[in-house]
Protein backbone atom coordinates (compact mmCIF):
# COMPACT_ATOMS: atom_id res chain seq x y z
CA UNK A 1 0.00 0.00 0.00
CA UNK A 2 1.18 3.22 -0.68
CA UNK A 3 1.76 5.62 1.96
CA UNK A 4 0.29 9.19 1.84
CA UNK A 5 2.39 11.71 1.31
CA UNK A 6 2.70 15.14 3.25
CA UNK A 7 4.56 17.77 1.72
CA UNK A 8 6.61 19.78 4.47
CA UNK A 9 6.62 23.52 3.29
CA UNK A 10 10.36 24.58 3.73
CA UNK A 11 13.99 25.38 1.40
CA UNK A 12 15.57 25.39 4.65
CA UNK A 13 17.69 22.29 4.70
CA UNK A 14 18.61 21.86 8.11
CA UNK A 15 15.64 22.76 9.44
CA UNK A 16 13.90 19.50 6.80
CA UNK A 17 17.02 17.11 8.15
CA UNK A 18 15.91 18.64 11.83
CA UNK A 19 12.26 17.68 11.17
CA UNK A 20 12.86 14.44 9.79
CA UNK A 21 15.25 13.12 12.58
CA UNK A 22 12.58 14.15 15.29
CA UNK A 23 10.01 12.22 13.73
CA UNK A 24 12.30 9.24 13.10
CA UNK A 25 13.51 9.21 16.46
CA UNK A 26 17.05 9.77 15.25
CA UNK A 27 19.75 10.86 13.00
CA UNK A 28 18.24 10.97 9.63
CA UNK A 29 19.24 12.27 6.28
CA UNK A 30 16.18 12.94 4.35
CA UNK A 31 16.12 11.37 0.54
CA UNK A 32 15.53 12.68 -3.05
CA UNK A 33 12.02 10.66 -2.36
CA UNK A 34 11.21 11.87 0.34
CA UNK A 35 11.40 10.33 4.24
CA UNK A 36 8.91 7.46 5.45
CA UNK A 37 7.66 8.25 8.60
CA UNK A 38 5.08 5.75 10.24
CA UNK A 39 2.42 5.60 7.92
CA UNK A 40 3.56 8.55 5.90
CA UNK A 41 6.06 9.53 3.59
CA UNK A 42 7.56 13.25 4.55
CA UNK A 43 8.90 15.15 1.62
CA UNK A 44 9.57 18.81 0.98
CA UNK A 45 8.82 21.63 -1.44
CA UNK A 46 10.10 25.26 -1.03
CA UNK A 47 7.15 27.82 -1.22
CA UNK A 48 7.19 31.63 -1.79
CA UNK A 49 4.41 31.85 0.36
CA UNK A 50 2.90 35.60 1.66
CA UNK A 51 3.54 36.07 5.28
CA UNK A 52 0.51 38.26 7.23
CA UNK A 53 0.60 39.88 10.19
CA UNK A 54 -0.34 38.64 13.13
CA UNK A 55 -0.05 36.27 15.90
CA UNK A 56 1.74 32.96 15.32
CA UNK A 57 -1.50 31.50 15.29
CA UNK A 58 -2.80 33.67 12.45
CA UNK A 59 0.34 33.57 10.43
CA UNK A 60 0.91 29.95 10.40
CA UNK A 61 -2.64 28.91 9.55
CA UNK A 62 -2.68 30.94 6.83
CA UNK A 63 0.60 29.41 5.19
CA UNK A 64 -0.74 26.53 5.91
CA UNK A 65 -4.36 27.27 3.57
CA UNK A 66 -2.12 29.08 0.99
CA UNK A 67 0.58 25.97 0.87
CA UNK A 68 -2.55 23.18 0.89
CA UNK A 69 -4.37 25.07 -2.11
CA UNK A 70 -1.02 25.16 -4.34
CA UNK A 71 -0.19 21.54 -3.42
CA UNK A 72 -3.42 20.67 -3.79
CA UNK A 73 -2.72 18.01 -0.74
CA UNK A 74 -1.74 17.19 2.84
CA UNK A 75 0.99 20.22 3.96
CA UNK A 76 2.86 20.86 6.93
CA UNK A 77 4.30 24.45 8.12
CA UNK A 78 6.07 25.46 10.89
CA UNK A 79 6.42 29.34 12.41
CA UNK A 80 9.13 29.99 14.68
CA UNK A 81 9.17 32.53 17.31
CA UNK A 82 11.64 33.71 19.91
CA UNK A 83 9.67 35.50 22.76
CA UNK A 84 11.68 38.04 25.36
CA UNK A 85 9.92 38.35 28.62
CA UNK A 86 11.13 41.77 28.60
CA UNK A 87 9.70 43.34 25.19
CA UNK A 88 6.14 41.17 25.75
CA UNK A 89 6.11 38.64 23.34
CA UNK A 90 8.39 40.68 20.60
CA UNK A 91 9.97 40.02 18.32
CA UNK A 92 7.61 36.65 18.39
CA UNK A 93 7.13 35.60 14.57
CA UNK A 94 9.57 38.14 13.15
CA UNK A 95 12.66 37.14 14.74
CA UNK A 96 14.09 36.19 10.92
CA UNK A 97 13.44 39.84 10.08
CA UNK A 98 15.24 41.45 12.76
CA UNK A 99 17.90 38.32 12.71
CA UNK A 100 18.70 39.52 9.22
CA UNK A 101 18.48 43.26 9.34
CA UNK A 102 20.39 43.30 13.00
CA UNK A 103 22.86 40.24 12.82
CA UNK A 104 22.72 37.67 15.77
CA UNK A 105 24.86 40.19 18.20
CA UNK A 106 22.17 42.99 17.26
CA UNK A 107 19.46 40.57 18.31
CA UNK A 108 21.59 40.30 21.66
CA UNK A 109 21.82 44.22 21.60
CA UNK A 110 18.22 44.61 22.16
CA UNK A 111 18.25 43.42 25.25
CA UNK A 112 21.22 45.55 26.25
CA UNK A 113 19.41 47.67 28.86
CA UNK A 114 16.81 44.91 30.49
CA UNK A 115 17.88 43.13 33.19
CA UNK A 116 15.43 40.20 32.26
CA UNK A 117 17.30 38.19 29.40
CA UNK A 118 14.82 35.32 29.64
CA UNK A 119 12.95 34.19 26.71
CA UNK A 120 10.54 31.17 25.29
CA UNK A 121 11.48 29.49 21.89
CA UNK A 122 8.21 28.76 20.24
CA UNK A 123 7.79 26.30 17.29
CA UNK A 124 3.68 25.68 15.46
CA UNK A 125 3.03 23.27 13.16
CA UNK A 126 0.05 23.87 11.00
CA UNK A 127 -1.15 20.88 8.83
CA UNK A 128 -3.76 21.03 6.40
CA UNK A 129 -5.15 17.82 4.63
CA UNK A 130 -6.02 20.14 1.42
CA UNK A 131 -8.01 22.97 -0.08
CA UNK A 132 -10.31 24.41 1.96
CA UNK A 133 -9.45 21.66 5.03
CA UNK A 134 -8.89 23.00 8.72
CA UNK A 135 -5.95 23.55 9.97
CA UNK A 136 -4.58 21.93 13.33
CA UNK A 137 -1.84 23.66 14.82
CA UNK A 138 0.88 21.92 16.83
CA UNK A 139 3.12 23.96 19.57
CA UNK A 140 6.09 23.22 21.79
CA UNK A 141 7.73 25.97 23.57
CA UNK A 142 11.14 25.97 25.55
CA UNK A 143 12.17 28.27 28.06
CA UNK A 144 15.71 29.97 27.90
CA UNK A 145 17.85 33.13 28.17
CA UNK A 146 19.48 35.33 25.56
CA UNK A 147 23.20 34.62 26.14
CA UNK A 148 25.71 37.41 25.73
CA UNK A 149 27.33 36.62 22.48
CA UNK A 150 26.92 34.14 19.82
CA UNK A 151 28.03 30.72 20.96
CA UNK A 152 28.86 27.53 18.45
CA UNK A 153 27.56 27.76 14.77
CA UNK A 154 25.70 30.32 13.73
CA UNK A 155 24.05 28.78 10.73
CA UNK A 156 21.18 27.79 12.18
CA UNK A 157 18.88 31.11 12.62
CA UNK A 158 19.52 32.13 16.52
CA UNK A 159 20.15 28.65 17.90
CA UNK A 160 23.67 30.34 19.17
CA UNK A 161 22.23 32.83 21.09
CA UNK A 162 19.20 31.21 23.15
CA UNK A 163 20.39 28.51 25.88
CA UNK A 164 17.61 26.58 27.05
CA UNK A 165 17.14 26.56 30.75
CA UNK A 166 18.76 23.70 32.65
CA UNK A 167 21.40 24.02 29.96
CA UNK A 168 24.81 25.54 29.92
CA UNK A 169 24.88 25.77 26.36
CA UNK A 170 23.01 27.39 23.56
CA UNK A 171 21.15 25.20 20.90
CA UNK A 172 23.68 25.28 18.29
CA UNK A 173 26.77 24.07 20.89
CA UNK A 174 24.61 21.01 21.68
CA UNK A 175 24.65 17.93 20.38
CA UNK A 176 21.93 17.11 17.72
CA UNK A 177 20.49 14.19 20.01
CA UNK A 178 20.30 16.13 22.90
CA UNK A 179 19.02 18.88 21.33
CA UNK A 180 16.40 17.05 19.01
CA UNK A 181 14.98 15.58 22.74
CA UNK A 182 14.17 19.03 24.48
CA UNK A 183 13.69 21.72 21.81
CA UNK A 184 10.75 23.54 20.93
CA UNK A 185 10.69 21.92 17.51
CA UNK A 186 10.65 18.58 19.30
CA UNK A 187 7.59 19.71 21.63
CA UNK A 188 5.63 20.99 18.69
CA UNK A 189 6.27 17.37 16.22
CA UNK A 190 5.92 15.08 19.44
CA UNK A 191 2.05 16.18 19.78
CA UNK A 192 1.81 16.28 15.46
CA UNK A 193 2.86 12.57 15.69
CA UNK A 194 1.14 11.73 18.23
CA UNK A 195 -2.01 13.14 15.98
CA UNK A 196 -0.46 10.85 13.56
CA UNK A 197 -0.55 7.86 14.62
CA UNK A 198 -3.86 7.98 16.45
Amino acid sequence: MDKQTITFVTGNSNKLKEVVAILQKGESIPSESGSVVGDYKIVNKSLDLQEVQGSVDEVTISKARAAADIIKGPVLVEDTCLVFKSFNGLPGPYIKWFEKKLGLQGVIDMLFKFEDKSAQAISTFGYCEGPGKEVKLFQGVTEGTIVDKPRGPTDFGWDSIFQPVGFTETYAQMDKKIKNSISHRYRALDKFSNFLTN
